[in-house]
């Protein structure tokens, strides 16, 4: 397993705990809004492993404020993360899953990939974006053998909402786990290869769906 992301010392902590729980796991830092540095990632995973098997797209950033309150700065880096990255790691890994025929890229939405919510919306037009994305990549690539999965998730304890400026009000272990995601993602990439799952969405009990 290849994990990255931007910051370097908590991507190698993550490895390390990986690895402590008897998996294995190599840091590779990358910035996903840098197509240089996510396609230079891919080719160093191929040349090092041999191959992609799974690719996880699961980048996100929101900033929780009004479209009126919202800087064009603020605007480009929620599309930039939570869009664009995820076109970016999808165009880099295409060449080597099609090459062999077989591949299977989980990208991570949002529940904002279905419903609007006012304070959040270039976080929900990028996220609706990633779904459109998915969903069209999905019927170009399937003739290769590569599967495309969204899995949508409502409220989930990890640091978005504090990073965001969100405020939620359901308790953190109430929510989503982190752990609930990566169990929904294994059981999309074990299944037959003739199933696709189209589109996933996940929600705590704690949160109503309407």
């Amino acid at each position: 397993m290849v994990v990255s992301a931007r910051r370097r010392e908590k991507l190698q902590r993550l490895a390390q705990d990986i690895r402590a729980d008897g998996g294995q796991a190599v840091a590779n830092a990358a910035d996903v809004t840098d197509y240089v540095q996510v396609k230079n990632l891919m080719d160093t995973v191929c040349r090092d492993l041999g191959r992609i098997d799974i690719l996880v797209n699961n980048a996100g950033h929101a900033v929780a404020k009004s479209v009126q309150e919202t800087t064009p700065q603020e605007m480009d880096a929620q599309i930039d993360a939570n869009l664009k990255g995820v076109c970016y790691g999808c165009h880099a890994a295409l060449p080597h899953m099609v090459r062999r025929k077989d591949g299977h890229i989980i990208n991570i939405g949002s529940i904002c990939s279905r419903n609007h919510y006012p304070g959040y919306a270039a976080y929900v037009a990028a996220k609706f974006g990633v779904l459109g994305f998915s969903r069209s990549l999905y019927e170009e690539v399937r003739k290769h053998g590569i599967r495309v999965n969204v899995l949508c998730p409502a409220a989930v304890n990890t640091a978005w909402a504090d990073v965001a400026g969100a405020e939620l009000p359901w308790p953190r272990e109430e929510r989503l786990q982190p752990m609930d995601l990566a169990e929904t993602a294994l059981f999309c990439v074990t299944l037959p290869k003739r199933v696709q799952v189209d589109t996933l969405f996940l929600w705590p009990v704690c949160e109503p769906t309407v």
